[in-house]
């Protein structure tokens, strides 16, 4: 039986009960799995936007050995220093040159032999106007190939179809591609035919009481007024979404992957 890596990813924190609800049951997610490698989307987890350096030390310290980011990666200017000295944080790597932080990163897995390569992307359509994350791909693909064939790419995007334009783009290139963004998790989970293993959206760790994490009266208001209200992160429902996937470690090719929620959704409740 060939050798295999496990990678659990947690989809996008948000705020005090998305850290909250990781810190409480990352750790035993991680031993369920017997997950070699841990990454999370940390950009919304200091107060709904942003991050700083105080949460990634703290999801290191849970075990996640990379954070991932998006649109917010850089909504908390104090953190730009870190990010230029720390590989561990990404952003997303289509942001114009001259921004702080890595777009990706190649990193050792714990306990093995082998290496893998974490890879941020930021979508375009109904986003900001950046560069073009296809061929940020292709460029950045190409670099982590010389040191490791297994690769996890965020893809950090609204548009479902953009997502899904980059997994059938980078099939066969890399291991798996998780969209982010949405904070709504997709029941796609499946292997592409060259191997890449994809889900649409991981969705979000947090509340669930809730519009995508944040006060659902705030942004019920800003429908249905048109106006800016300030958004401030929901409490209550909480659950942690995210991806699990198991690797083989000499072809680079995806040979499971599953979606993850905990605790799980309840469709009905008894009378």
């Amino acid at each position: 039986m060939a050798e295999t890596v496990s990678i659990l990813f947690v989809g996008d924190i948000v705020g005090s009960p998305g850290l909250q609800l990781t810190e409480t049951v990352l750790p035993s997610l991680i031993k369920k799995y017997e997950a070699d490698f841990v990454i999370a989307n940390g950009e919304n987890s200091h107060e709904g936007h942003g991050i700083n350096e105080s949460i990634i030390k703290s999801l290191h310290n849970l075990g996640v050995h990379v954070i991932t980011g998006g649109d917010h990666s850089f909504d908390k200017w104090k953190v730009f220093p870190y990010m230029r000295e720390n590989n561990t944080i990404l952003r997303p790597l289509n942001y114009p040159k001259g921004n702080a932080g890595s777009g990706f990163g190649v990193y050792e897995i714990p306990g093995t032999s082998y290496k893998i390569g974490v890879l941020n992307l930021q979508g375009r359509t109904f986003m900001k106007a950046i560069d073009d994350p296809f061929s940020a791909a292709d460029w950045a693909l190409s670099k982590i190939k010389e040191e490791t064939n297994i690769i996890f790419v965020d893809m950090h995007a609204e548009a479902t179809a953009e997502k899904i334009s980059m997994g059938w783009h980078i099939d066969g290139r890399a291991s798996v591609m998780v969209g982010t963004h949405t904070h709504i998790p997709t029941g796609d989970a499946r292997i592409f035919p060259q191997g890449l293993g994809y889900q649409t959206d991981a969705g979000m760790t947090g509340s669930f009481n809730s519009s995508i994490g944040m006060d659902k009266k705030v942004a019920i208001k800003r429908f249905t007024t048109g106006v800016h209200q300030k958004y401030r992160a929901a409490e209550g429902d909480n659950h942690l979404c995210g991806v699990f996937a198991k690797v083989d470690t000499e072809t680079g090719k995806c040979v499971h992957i599953e979606q993850v929620t905990y605790p799980e959704f309840y469709s009905s409740k008894e009378s």
